[in-house]
């Protein structure tokens, strides 16, 4: 490469939108390996709820960040960031071209703006008021703390999400400023990478008939014998992994807080207000390329044939494996 900058491509967009193919698919095309920026598929037996990239869909294409946790462990930006990095140095070493796919937009971010997380000093006790008052007062309350001092942190972080509603806290509480005006101040440093930024997007409507699609396909697959099996094991509701979607909401019908019916329902909504607060994520980002599924007729060849032609554009591919 020209450029002294590594070449990074993104591929993301909401859930269900149909990235897992398409990423496959470029990278056939451009010499390319995946590393997921998924928070849920880095968990071993956390399959079916993830919509984990299945083997036989991976034809041949190496992947990062897939089956590397157990789901006792604990697995957050800070790691995600050092090991994407570590990734990306690996998949240059061997000639190919990295592709960042998925929908974690706070991970993606981390990276291509090489966000400093540095943490500063940690007041336990602060944070063990804040434990208690989400066990006492719900997660609702913790959320509407959150709010009081930073709105737009707690516009694009779910209330179910305590640990990162805390983390917000506690740096407004050590530093009186706002972390979204940190991770503003971040994003605005220049990128380290020579990148190319897609947002795969679909008209609303056929989103959310693809999420409730893929929500029956996954209790048709037995997503509730996986949620049982990861119960039997001793994961809990209290564990970063088991408060993704899918799972805590088959927890709560095995705790008979929901009808199996409920449980569903509430899953699809709750999937659905997911793809939302995705988008929402996106558009605030900056350097990025819509992709309009609808612009491009639907067809993927369409699509990858315009995402090439970008990379080549941007001096990332060179109509050759690198």
């Amino acid at each position: 490469m020209s450029n002294e900058k590594n070449p990074l491509i993104i591929l993301t967009g909401p859930t269900a939108v149909g990235k897992t193919r398409l990423s496959v698919e470029l990278a056939k095309r451009i010499g390319g390996e995946i590393i997921s920026a998924d928070s849920m598929q880095v968990y071993r037996r956390m399959d079916i709820g993830s919509a984990k990239v299945r083997p036989e869909e991976k034809q041949g294409i190496r992947h990062y960040l897939i089956d590397e946790f157990e789901p006792n462990e604990e697995f957050h930006v800070v790691r995600f960031q050092e090991y994407a990095k570590k990734y990306i140095q690996e998949i240059r070493k061997r000639g190919r071209l990295p592709i960042l796919a998925g929908g974690t937009g706070f991970y993606i971010q981390a990276v291509l703006y090489d966000i400093d997380f540095t943490e500063n000093g940690s007041d336990l006790s602060y944070r063990e008021t804040l434990q208690e008052f989400a066990r006492e007062r719900g997660t609702e309350y913790l959320h509407k703390l959150l709010a009081d001092v930073d709105p737009e942190s707690a516009a694009v972080i779910h209330a179910n999400n305590v640990k990162r509603v805390i983390r917000a806290l506690e740096y407004f509480h050590e530093t009186g400023e706002p972390i979204s005006s940190h991770n503003e101040k971040e994003r605005q440093k220049a990128s380290p990478y020579q990148f190319a930024y897609f947002v795969l997007n679909d008209r609303r409507e056929q989103v959310y008939q693809n999420i409730d699609r893929r929500v029956d396909q996954m209790i048709a697959e037995g997503l509730l014998d996986e949620v049982k099996a990861l119960k039997n094991e001793g994961c809990t509701r209290d564990m970063v992994s088991m408060q993704g979607l899918g799972y805590k909401e088959m927890l709560d019908y095995l705790d008979g807080l929901y009808s199996f019916e409920e449980a569903v329902r509430v899953l699809k909504r709750d999937t659905r207000h997911f793809a939302k607060r995705q988008l929402t994520w996106f558009r605030r980002e900056r350097d990025v390329t819509w992709v309009d599924k609808d612009k491009f007729e639907n067809t993927d060849e369409k699509i990858l044939e315009y995402m090439i032609t970008e990379l080549e554009k941007r001096g990332i591919y060179h109509g050759k494996t690198v």
